[in-house]
């Protein structure tokens, strides 16, 4: 169904809650990391960045504002559109989730703004559900079959 080469994710309200991502996550994107090339850009809201970078099984870029929705858009589009599944919850993921070949939004407890859930191919409760389908596939043919 799909071929899938990268993860990019937001980071707040996405993946971590008030700045710390939960255990549940690092397990799920190590596991992905054995097939997946996975980025996390984030504008690092809560301060937590670098205590969190010694835990992830992936690069994290940090975006700067003005612009973080264009420049999450612009990194997506060079890693290729048509091969590269995205995750967000927020206003600036939103054109990134666009882009992407698959688009998965969370809803988590941050919220999702409308602009992200508009956006989004699969809508879902929790970055381990997000993550999850990728692990599953199953569940994305189950979820997006016509």
């Amino acid at each position: 169904m799909y071929q899938f080469k990268s993860l990019v994710l937001d980071m707040n309200g996405t993946i971590a809650f008030d700045g710390i991502i939960p255990e549940s996550v690092i397990e799920r994107l190590r596991e992905l990391s054995k097939g997946l090339a996975i980025h996390i850009i984030t504008a690092d809201t809560h301060g937590r960045l670098d205590s969190q970078r010694d835990k992830l099984p992936t690069g994290i870029q940090r975006d700067t504002p003005p612009g973080e929705g264009l420049q999450k858009a612009e990194f997506l589009e060079n890693l290729g559109t048509e091969t590269t599944v995205a995750i967000g919850n927020g206003v600036n993921d939103a054109e990134m989730l666009k882009l992407a070949k698959l688009a998965i939004a969370v809803i988590g407890g941050e919220g999702c703004s409308t602009a992200a859930l508009k956006a989004a191919d699969i809508i879902t409760k929790s970055p381990e559900d997000a993550l999850d389908l990728l692990l599953h596939t199953n569940r994305l043919i189950a979820t997006l079959r016509m």
